[in-house]
């Protein structure tokens, strides 16, 4: 801020010494007549305050050119002062930045400056003087405008720029964020609840079978460990993320045979009537939310029966996992609320739907609708 006022400050000295002394005489005369409209020579009690308004109206010219100008031609008709009328010219084309009003405002100086130079010299010498004094300050004002609005929109629209992508910046690492979230619920919350159900029937066999359970909790946490590494690798790679594949629709069998094996009652029905397979994005979303139905008939229903359903046309894949109410009180492992919102997200990230909600009997329902 200091240095445009001292820039000020100094221009309109300048300006309001010049004027008072009618430029030191330099533009005053034609030879041997005077250019001044008055014909005289200003005594001092007329040109200093005139010089001093001129530098008064100077030092504001960046908010009000107009009163400028009207005092820099005033002291032109009276005094013979260009500069005064050169430097508000300037202003006002740099202020104004507006084609029509500078072409207004120079035509109207060009004429009071240029008629008493014609009067006296003729075309000859009226011609370059008041390009000199009115339309060449003007048109360089004007350009200085011009280029510092342009700067300033560049400026705002660089500015909105990074203010847009650092939106983006956030935007993108929420989104991660909720998709490490969802694999990390996906990987650890199933397998946990079926080593801890296997723990419990260890618990409850008093040595029976222990070879048969503790071989099974080995397995699930053996498999646990392996999806958790691929996760790490995703997250540690600076590359291009590992391609290893995916758990799909042909991976379901497996996952079923696993709540089998702790004495679930589930029953697996998977039809395509179109003959090719979904997309890999779609198996692995619909294996989800297998996998966290399941997970959720284990931790809330216990030994419920549980059907799940899978019917693929040419257009849509539909899905449904529904389990009756339980025969008695479920593991009462711990929940935490997120896993139905993770899958509803997965489904609705490959354009589906997902609906969860009781059954109308007793026990839960989760079907799920998804365009092909």
């Amino acid at each position: 801020m200091r240095r445009p006022t001292a820039v000020d400050a100094l221009v309109a000295v300048a300006v309001a010494v010049s004027t008072a002394y009618s430029d030191a005489g330099a533009g005053r005369s034609f030879g041997d007549r005077e250019i001044a409209g008055l014909g005289w020579e200003p005594p001092l009690w007329f040109a200093v305050p005139l010089g001093l308004l001129v530098g008064a109206a100077a030092l504001l010219r960046r908010r009000r050119p107009e009163p400028f100008v009207a005092l820099a031609l005033a002291a032109w008709v009276t005094l013979a002062a260009f500069t005064a009328v050169m430097v508000a010219q300037y202003a006002f084309a740099e202020r104004t930045g507006s084609w029509r009003r500078t072409a207004i405002g120079t035509l109207a100086a060009s004429a009071v400056v240029g008629v008493p130079i014609w009067r006296l010299g003729g075309p000859d010498a009226a011609a370059p003087l008041t390009a000199a004094i009115c339309v060449a300050p003007a048109l360089l004002g004007l350009y200085t405008g011009t280029r510092r609005e342009l700067i300033a929109r560049m400026r705002e629209r660089a500015e909105r720029l990074e203010r847009e992508q650092h939106q983006n910046i956030l935007r993108a690492r929420g989104e991660e964020r909720a998709q490490i979230a969802r694999d990390m619920h996906d990987v650890v919350t199933h397998r946990v609840s079926l080593m801890v159900l296997h723990a419990t029937a260890l618990e409850a066999s008093d040595g029976r079978d222990a070879t048969t359970i503790g071989r099974s909790i080995g397995a699930i946490g053996r498999e646990a460990l392996g999806e958790l590494r691929s996760l790490v690798e995703v997250l540690r790679a600076d590359g291009d993320a590992p391609v290893a594949p995916q758990p799909g629709l042909a991976d379901l069998a497996d996952l079923v045979a696993e709540s089998r094996r702790i004495g679930m009652r589930v029953t697996f029905e998977i039809a395509n009537e179109s003959g090719s397979r979904p997309p890999a994005l779609i198996e692995h979303a619909v294996y989800r939310v297998v996998q966290e139905a399941l997970a959720n008939v284990h931790k809330h229903a216990g030994d419920a029966e549980t059907s799940v359903r899978i019917r693929q046309t040419p257009d849509v894949l539909r899905l449904r996992v529904a389990n009756g109410p339980a025969r008695g009180p479920g593991p009462g492992l711990p929940g935490g609320g997120h896993g139905l919102l993770g899958i509803a997200e997965r489904i609705r990230l490959v354009g589906g739907e997902l609906t969860a909600r009781p059954a109308p009997g007793g026990g839960f329902e989760v079907s799920a609708e998804v365009p092909l």
